[in-house]
């Protein structure tokens, strides 16, 4: 089955890639980044006038309230009046522990209104990952609901808290975030800012260690934009859904920055991710253009093609992020739902870079990130920092002198540089193709060294989930007297097979035949969930820490 191919209006990559000028892109903007620019204009009141749908909210039950540009802009002006009489001002951090619903948009737009900076925290967090992200921004004010209410308790800072709630049940002390916007006038005008100037603190996902963070500066919106315009490819009669969480980066800066910003409406769906809820949804609203994660995605295709078919042809195209994805799932969507799914890669610090873009004309691969963004000059890097050329493993780095569109240079309240001889290494072990794209192997500290031969655990996982058994896999590196390593694998099956050892071996003659012979899984075992992180991607590490112990207890 064929990979359903890029519209005929998409324009030739090449051509855009060689004319990108960050001029032209910043023309885009209301604002002017070197005197006076407002997140909440770029992403609100400049799109006001149309009576333009911004919001499709769903409740939990499903209950829909579309939500005007012009409501947004009372709404922010109401909502930033709120946050100055709490004491808030421009630079000032407020921090959002909502769900997806319509108080989490406003609280931002409320914020970046007031010239504040906005920190996401992910209403899955405990206590801990609270109290931490909120040591590292110092918020004055915590926006928030009584299902998340508690785990502010005891935790050390000066900030105030808004709760969102129904008449009566908000907190003694906090401020009734719905009362005070009701009783606010929507007159307060935007708070003009530059460039430089901060207006979101994110956090990185903290898999190896304490979460950093993410300072954004308001030149990042060129970049969203960017991202929306080629990879995305949004248009004016899409209707489009992001279903990650706007708690982390994918989701606040493509599920509300991104779309808002090109006037498009965007939908927010309060209730949790199933593959039932997400196809009724899809087809409820017409959505043609969707935009997740693989975890979501390969639980679309575990529910098996009987679930895809009220939505087959409905999508226009797919967008996958967050970790690279399995070739399976590209076939799949294309035989079952009739759509094309690329994938794009990207990181908190610095949004996407390397994309197989919807709206640009270019070889797209299975297994492939795909090709550097315009705006972005990636290289390969070997350990002495030498640029490579293709098919040679190494470090996936942006060359900062000719990425007019990189924004991150540092940690927040960290001293170590994140530039290094004119470069931001990413982490990831990639290589370059002979065609210009960039095909993932994995994290560096992800790879394998088994019997002299280095192994990317992506390929290995890929082989795994095209077979029928495995819904999810995690591949890792144990340690071995006699091969250094071996290949281990952790499977998730599908309902209707069991973890047997005749499985476990059909499973590794698999991939015997479809990798190579000395890449295959020595070692199988089944599990019924993989560690993650709660933006769904894989700890591999968690999984690497319990073998070694394992081992060292046998």
């Amino acid at each position: 089955m064929p990979i359903p191919s890029a519209t005929a209006s998409s324009r030739d990559y090449a051509e855009e890639y060689e004319r990108f000028r960050l001029e032209d892109a910043s023309a885009r903007l209301a604002g002017d980044l070197d005197e006076a620019v407002n997140a909440c204009v770029e992403c609100c009141d400049r799109h006001v006038g149309g009576g333009l749908v911004a919001l499709r909210c769903l409740s939990s039950d499903e209950t829909l309230r579309e939500v005007t540009f012009e409501d947004l802009r009372d709404l922010s002006a109401r909502a930033a009046t709120v946050f100055r009489a709490a004491g808030i001002g421009p630079g000032d951090v407020v921090s959002g522990l909502l769900p997806r619903t319509l108080e989490l948009v406003v609280a931002i737009l409320g914020a970046w209104r007031l010239g504040a900076v906005y920190q996401p925290l992910f209403t899955a967090f405990g206590p801990k990952a609270i109290e931490h992200r909120l040591g590292l921004s110092g918020a004055k004010l915590v926006v928030t609901n009584p299902a998340n209410r508690s785990k502010l308790e005891g935790i050390a800072g000066s900030f105030r808290v808004a709760t969102v709630a129904e008449p009566g049940a908000v907190p003694p002390g906090d401020l009734d975030f719905r009362a005070e916007l009701a009783a606010a006038e929507p007159t307060m005008e935007p708070v003009m800012r530059r460039g430089d100037d901060l207006f979101m603190l994110m956090s990185t996902s903290g898999t190896t260690g304490h979460a950093k963070g993410v300072p954004v500066p308001l030149r990042a919106l060129n970049a969203f934009s960017a991202y929306m315009r080629y990879a995305i490819d949004l248009r004016e009669d899409d209707v489009f859904w992001n279903i990650a969480d706007p708690g982390w980066a994918y989701g606040l800066y493509y599920a509300i920055t991104g779309p808002l910003m090109l006037g498009r409406a965007t939908i927010l769906y309060e209730g949790g991710f199933t593959a039932e809820s997400t196809y009724r949804i899809i087809r409820r609203m017409g959505v043609t253009n969707l935009a997740g994660s693989p975890t979501a995605y390969r639980l679309l295709v575990a529910a098996g093609p009987k679930a895809a078919e009220p939505v087959k042809g409905r999508l226009r195209v797919c967008s996958s992020a967050g970790e690279p994805l399995n070739p399976e799932v590209f076939r799949w969507f294309a035989e079952h739902l009739a759509v094309p799914i690329h994938d794009h890669y990207g990181q908190t610090e610095n949004g996407m870079m390397v994309n197989n873009h919807h709206g640009l004309t270019h070889p797209v691969r299975p297994g492939s990130a795909g090709f550097p963004m315009p705006g972005y000059r990636m290289a390969v890097l070997d350990d002495a920092g030498r640029e490579l050329g293709p098919n040679r493993p190494g470090v996936l780095a942006v060359d900062i002198a000719h990425s007019p569109l990189l924004w991150f240079r540092g940690y927040l309240n960290q001293d170590t540089p994140a530039i290094d001889g004119g470069y931001y290494r990413t982490g990831d072990t990639v290589e370059l193709e002979p065609d210009g794209s960039v095909s993932f192997i994995g994290r560096s500290d992800d790879l394998i060294t088994s019997s002299g031969y280095r192994i990317g655990p992506f390929d290995v996982e890929s082989a795994l989930i095209e077979h029928p058994a495995v819904v999810e896999t995690a591949v890792i590196g144990v340690p071995d007297p006699d091969r250094t390593e071996i290949v281990k694998a952790f499977v998730v099956l599908a309902d209707g097979f069991d973890g047997t050892p005749a499985l476990a071996e059909e499973l590794a003659q698999h991939v015997k035949t479809r990798l190579s012979a000395h890449a295959y899984p020595r070692a199988v075992e089944f599990l019924d969930e993989l560690p993650k992180t709660p933006s769904g991607k894989i700890q591999r590490f968690v999984l690497r820490k319990a073998e070694i112990e394992r081992l060292g207890r046998t």
